[in-house]
Protein backbone atom coordinates (compact mmCIF):
# COMPACT_ATOMS: atom_id res chain seq x y z
CA UNK A 1 0.00 0.00 0.00
CA UNK A 2 1.39 3.41 -1.00
CA UNK A 3 1.98 5.70 1.96
CA UNK A 4 0.72 9.27 2.09
CA UNK A 5 4.30 10.55 2.09
CA UNK A 6 5.14 8.53 -1.02
CA UNK A 7 2.01 9.76 -2.80
CA UNK A 8 2.90 13.37 -1.97
CA UNK A 9 6.45 12.93 -3.26
CA UNK A 10 5.19 11.32 -6.48
CA UNK A 11 2.55 14.00 -7.10
CA UNK A 12 4.93 16.90 -6.46
CA UNK A 13 7.66 15.34 -8.55
CA UNK A 14 5.21 15.09 -11.43
CA UNK A 15 4.03 18.65 -10.87
CA UNK A 16 7.36 20.42 -10.27
CA UNK A 17 10.00 18.01 -11.58
CA UNK A 18 11.63 17.89 -8.17
CA UNK A 19 11.71 15.29 -5.41
CA UNK A 20 10.85 16.91 -2.09
CA UNK A 21 11.54 15.53 1.35
CA UNK A 22 8.36 14.42 3.12
CA UNK A 23 8.51 13.20 6.71
CA UNK A 24 6.40 10.04 7.05
CA UNK A 25 5.43 11.12 10.57
CA UNK A 26 4.32 14.63 9.62
CA UNK A 27 0.82 15.52 10.83
CA UNK A 28 -1.84 16.16 8.20
CA UNK A 29 -0.38 13.98 5.46
CA UNK A 30 -3.86 13.01 4.24
CA UNK A 31 -4.71 16.67 3.58
CA UNK A 32 -1.32 17.31 1.95
CA UNK A 33 -1.93 14.29 -0.29
CA UNK A 34 -5.12 15.88 -1.59
CA UNK A 35 -3.43 19.26 -2.10
CA UNK A 36 -0.38 17.81 -3.85
CA UNK A 37 -2.50 15.59 -6.10
CA UNK A 38 -5.08 18.26 -6.95
CA UNK A 39 -6.69 17.77 -10.37
CA UNK A 40 -9.08 20.00 -12.31
CA UNK A 41 -12.26 18.07 -13.13
CA UNK A 42 -14.32 19.00 -16.19
CA UNK A 43 -16.26 15.77 -16.69
CA UNK A 44 -18.87 14.58 -14.23
CA UNK A 45 -21.29 11.76 -13.65
CA UNK A 46 -25.03 12.47 -13.72
CA UNK A 47 -25.21 12.08 -9.95
CA UNK A 48 -26.60 15.32 -8.49
CA UNK A 49 -24.87 17.27 -5.75
CA UNK A 50 -27.09 17.43 -2.67
CA UNK A 51 -28.06 21.07 -1.99
CA UNK A 52 -27.34 20.57 1.71
CA UNK A 53 -23.83 19.37 0.86
CA UNK A 54 -23.28 22.44 -1.32
CA UNK A 55 -24.42 24.66 1.54
CA UNK A 56 -22.07 22.85 3.92
CA UNK A 57 -19.13 23.34 1.54
CA UNK A 58 -19.99 27.02 1.14
CA UNK A 59 -20.01 27.39 4.93
CA UNK A 60 -16.61 25.71 5.15
CA UNK A 61 -15.25 27.94 2.37
CA UNK A 62 -16.56 31.08 4.05
CA UNK A 63 -14.74 30.01 7.21
CA UNK A 64 -11.51 31.02 5.44
CA UNK A 65 -9.40 34.00 6.60
CA UNK A 66 -10.81 37.41 5.73
CA UNK A 67 -8.84 40.65 5.56
CA UNK A 68 -9.40 42.48 8.88
CA UNK A 69 -12.56 40.36 9.37
CA UNK A 70 -14.27 42.53 6.74
CA UNK A 71 -15.96 39.48 5.14
CA UNK A 72 -16.15 40.82 1.59
CA UNK A 73 -16.82 37.57 -0.29
CA UNK A 74 -20.17 36.02 -1.26
CA UNK A 75 -21.21 32.91 -3.19
CA UNK A 76 -24.20 32.46 -5.52
CA UNK A 77 -25.43 28.90 -6.07
CA UNK A 78 -26.71 29.40 -9.60
CA UNK A 79 -30.06 27.95 -10.66
CA UNK A 80 -30.20 25.65 -13.68
CA UNK A 81 -31.81 28.22 -15.96
CA UNK A 82 -29.09 30.78 -15.33
CA UNK A 83 -26.42 28.09 -15.52
CA UNK A 84 -27.66 27.29 -19.03
CA UNK A 85 -27.60 30.97 -19.95
CA UNK A 86 -24.00 31.29 -18.72
CA UNK A 87 -23.11 28.18 -20.72
CA UNK A 88 -24.62 29.82 -23.83
CA UNK A 89 -22.28 32.79 -23.28
CA UNK A 90 -19.23 30.49 -23.15
CA UNK A 91 -19.84 27.81 -25.81
CA UNK A 92 -16.22 26.63 -25.91
CA UNK A 93 -16.54 25.32 -22.34
CA UNK A 94 -19.42 22.82 -22.61
CA UNK A 95 -18.72 21.38 -19.15
CA UNK A 96 -20.38 24.49 -17.68
CA UNK A 97 -23.71 23.21 -19.00
CA UNK A 98 -23.20 19.60 -17.92
CA UNK A 99 -21.87 20.29 -14.41
CA UNK A 100 -24.38 19.14 -11.77
CA UNK A 101 -23.86 22.44 -9.92
CA UNK A 102 -22.47 25.85 -10.78
CA UNK A 103 -21.41 28.58 -8.37
CA UNK A 104 -20.29 32.18 -8.81
CA UNK A 105 -17.88 33.73 -6.32
CA UNK A 106 -18.34 37.44 -5.69
CA UNK A 107 -16.25 40.34 -4.44
CA UNK A 108 -18.54 42.35 -2.18
CA UNK A 109 -17.50 45.94 -1.51
CA UNK A 110 -21.07 46.97 -0.75
CA UNK A 111 -21.62 45.79 2.83
CA UNK A 112 -18.75 47.78 4.28
CA UNK A 113 -19.90 51.01 2.63
CA UNK A 114 -23.48 50.38 3.77
CA UNK A 115 -22.33 49.62 7.33
CA UNK A 116 -20.48 52.94 7.38
CA UNK A 117 -23.74 54.69 6.49
CA UNK A 118 -25.68 52.70 9.10
CA UNK A 119 -23.21 53.70 11.81
CA UNK A 120 -22.93 57.31 10.64
CA UNK A 121 -19.23 57.03 9.88
CA UNK A 122 -17.21 58.42 6.97
CA UNK A 123 -15.85 56.05 4.33
CA UNK A 124 -12.48 57.58 3.36
CA UNK A 125 -10.95 54.30 2.16
CA UNK A 126 -12.97 54.20 -1.04
CA UNK A 127 -10.04 53.50 -3.37
CA UNK A 128 -8.20 50.67 -5.11
CA UNK A 129 -7.30 48.88 -1.88
CA UNK A 130 -10.96 48.33 -1.01
CA UNK A 131 -11.57 46.63 -4.36
CA UNK A 132 -8.36 44.64 -3.97
CA UNK A 133 -9.35 43.44 -0.48
CA UNK A 134 -12.77 42.27 -1.69
CA UNK A 135 -11.31 40.49 -4.73
CA UNK A 136 -8.63 38.75 -2.65
CA UNK A 137 -11.20 37.68 -0.04
CA UNK A 138 -13.26 36.15 -2.85
CA UNK A 139 -10.22 34.33 -4.21
CA UNK A 140 -9.39 32.90 -0.78
CA UNK A 141 -12.98 31.67 -0.38
CA UNK A 142 -12.87 30.12 -3.86
CA UNK A 143 -9.65 28.25 -3.04
CA UNK A 144 -11.12 27.09 0.27
CA UNK A 145 -14.22 25.79 -1.51
CA UNK A 146 -11.99 23.73 -3.81
CA UNK A 147 -10.23 22.29 -0.78
CA UNK A 148 -13.55 21.42 0.89
CA UNK A 149 -14.95 19.87 -2.30
CA UNK A 150 -11.82 17.77 -2.76
CA UNK A 151 -12.15 16.50 0.80
CA UNK A 152 -15.57 14.94 0.09
CA UNK A 153 -14.62 13.59 -3.33
CA UNK A 154 -16.23 16.22 -5.54
CA UNK A 155 -14.49 17.62 -8.61
CA UNK A 156 -14.29 21.31 -9.43
CA UNK A 157 -13.22 23.61 -12.25
CA UNK A 158 -12.92 27.38 -11.72
CA UNK A 159 -14.26 29.51 -14.60
CA UNK A 160 -12.60 32.93 -14.81
CA UNK A 161 -13.97 33.57 -18.29
CA UNK A 162 -17.31 34.65 -16.81
CA UNK A 163 -15.55 38.02 -16.43
CA UNK A 164 -15.73 38.29 -20.21
CA UNK A 165 -19.46 38.73 -19.57
CA UNK A 166 -19.39 40.54 -16.23
CA UNK A 167 -22.24 42.93 -16.98
CA UNK A 168 -24.57 40.18 -18.24
CA UNK A 169 -23.73 37.86 -15.34
CA UNK A 170 -24.20 40.70 -12.84
CA UNK A 171 -27.63 41.55 -14.26
CA UNK A 172 -28.65 37.90 -14.37
CA UNK A 173 -27.69 37.31 -10.74
CA UNK A 174 -29.13 40.63 -9.52
CA UNK A 175 -25.80 41.94 -8.26
CA UNK A 176 -26.10 45.45 -6.78
CA UNK A 177 -23.51 48.22 -6.92
CA UNK A 178 -20.10 47.33 -5.49
CA UNK A 179 -20.69 43.58 -5.97
CA UNK A 180 -18.98 41.89 -8.92
CA UNK A 181 -18.41 38.33 -10.17
CA UNK A 182 -14.84 37.10 -9.72
CA UNK A 183 -15.12 33.54 -11.05
CA UNK A 184 -17.54 30.71 -11.64
CA UNK A 185 -17.11 27.13 -10.44
CA UNK A 186 -18.28 23.85 -11.94
CA UNK A 187 -18.98 21.24 -9.26
CA UNK A 188 -19.79 17.55 -9.65
CA UNK A 189 -18.82 13.97 -8.99
CA UNK A 190 -15.87 13.19 -11.31
CA UNK A 191 -16.37 10.66 -14.07
CA UNK A 192 -12.61 10.21 -14.60
CA UNK A 193 -9.39 10.62 -12.66
CA UNK A 194 -8.10 13.70 -14.45
CA UNK A 195 -4.40 14.56 -14.58
CA UNK A 196 -1.86 16.45 -12.51
CA UNK A 197 -0.89 19.70 -14.24
CA UNK A 198 2.83 20.36 -14.30
CA UNK A 199 3.82 23.70 -12.81
CA UNK A 200 6.82 25.97 -13.16
CA UNK A 201 9.80 24.75 -11.17
CA UNK A 202 10.01 25.80 -7.54
CA UNK A 203 13.29 27.53 -8.39
CA UNK A 204 11.20 29.85 -10.58
CA UNK A 205 8.45 30.61 -8.08
CA UNK A 206 9.84 30.16 -4.55
CA UNK A 207 12.43 32.81 -3.68
CA UNK A 208 14.82 32.67 -0.73
CA UNK A 209 15.24 36.09 0.83
CA UNK A 210 15.00 38.14 -2.37
CA UNK A 211 13.30 37.78 -5.71
CA UNK A 212 15.59 36.01 -8.18
CA UNK A 213 14.29 34.81 -11.56
CA UNK A 214 17.72 33.50 -12.59
CA UNK A 215 18.06 32.60 -16.26
CA UNK A 216 14.38 33.05 -17.03
CA UNK A 217 14.60 31.89 -20.66
CA UNK A 218 16.39 28.68 -19.67
CA UNK A 219 13.93 27.95 -16.88
CA UNK A 220 10.93 28.50 -19.17
CA UNK A 221 12.48 26.28 -21.84
CA UNK A 222 13.07 23.50 -19.31
CA UNK A 223 9.50 23.79 -18.05
CA UNK A 224 8.09 23.78 -21.58
CA UNK A 225 9.95 20.53 -22.36
CA UNK A 226 8.85 18.87 -19.12
CA UNK A 227 5.24 19.93 -19.50
CA UNK A 228 4.90 18.81 -23.11
CA UNK A 229 6.26 15.39 -22.14
CA UNK A 230 3.53 15.04 -19.52
CA UNK A 231 0.50 16.64 -21.17
CA UNK A 232 0.89 18.31 -24.58
CA UNK A 233 -1.01 21.46 -25.47
CA UNK A 234 -3.40 21.76 -28.37
CA UNK A 235 -2.20 24.74 -30.49
CA UNK A 236 -4.22 27.89 -29.90
CA UNK A 237 -5.69 29.56 -33.01
CA UNK A 238 -3.19 28.27 -35.61
CA UNK A 239 -5.14 30.07 -38.35
CA UNK A 240 -4.08 33.37 -36.75
CA UNK A 241 -0.67 32.50 -35.30
CA UNK A 242 0.54 29.84 -37.73
CA UNK A 243 2.33 26.58 -36.94
CA UNK A 244 5.48 26.12 -34.85
CA UNK A 245 7.63 22.97 -34.64
CA UNK A 246 7.43 22.89 -30.84
CA UNK A 247 4.19 24.04 -29.25
CA UNK A 248 4.62 24.72 -25.55
CA UNK A 249 3.14 26.36 -22.47
CA UNK A 250 5.02 29.60 -23.09
CA UNK A 251 3.93 29.69 -26.74
CA UNK A 252 0.34 29.09 -25.67
CA UNK A 253 0.37 31.82 -23.00
CA UNK A 254 2.06 34.29 -25.35
CA UNK A 255 -0.71 33.63 -27.88
CA UNK A 256 -3.42 33.89 -25.23
CA UNK A 257 -2.17 37.29 -24.09
CA UNK A 258 -1.30 38.37 -27.61
CA UNK A 259 -4.91 39.39 -28.17
CA UNK A 260 -6.94 41.90 -26.10
CA UNK A 261 -8.84 40.42 -23.17
CA UNK A 262 -11.34 42.20 -20.92
CA UNK A 263 -10.07 45.64 -21.85
CA UNK A 264 -13.40 47.00 -20.60
CA UNK A 265 -13.22 45.29 -17.20
CA UNK A 266 -11.89 48.38 -15.41
CA UNK A 267 -14.73 50.45 -16.83
CA UNK A 268 -17.22 47.79 -15.66
CA UNK A 269 -15.78 47.75 -12.14
CA UNK A 270 -15.94 51.56 -11.94
CA UNK A 271 -19.51 51.54 -13.25
CA UNK A 272 -20.39 49.11 -10.46
CA UNK A 273 -19.27 51.74 -7.95
CA UNK A 274 -15.69 50.81 -7.13
CA UNK A 275 -13.08 53.60 -7.11
CA UNK A 276 -9.84 52.21 -8.56
CA UNK A 277 -7.66 55.27 -7.91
Amino acid sequence: MTSHASSIRDSLNRRFGETLAVDDNLAGLDELTRLAGRRVQRRYTERPVDPELLRLLCACALSAPSKSDLQQADIVIVNKTDQGTIADLIPDQPFIRTAPAFLVFLANGRRLAEISKMRGKPFPNDHLDQFFNAAVDSGIVLASFIRAADAVGLGTCPISVIRDHSAKVSEMLGLPQRVIPVAGMCVGWPSEAGHISARLSLSSTVHDGKYDEGDLAARIEAYDRRRVAIHPYKPRDPAHWGEVPFYSWSEDKARQYGVPQRADFGAFVRKKGFNLD
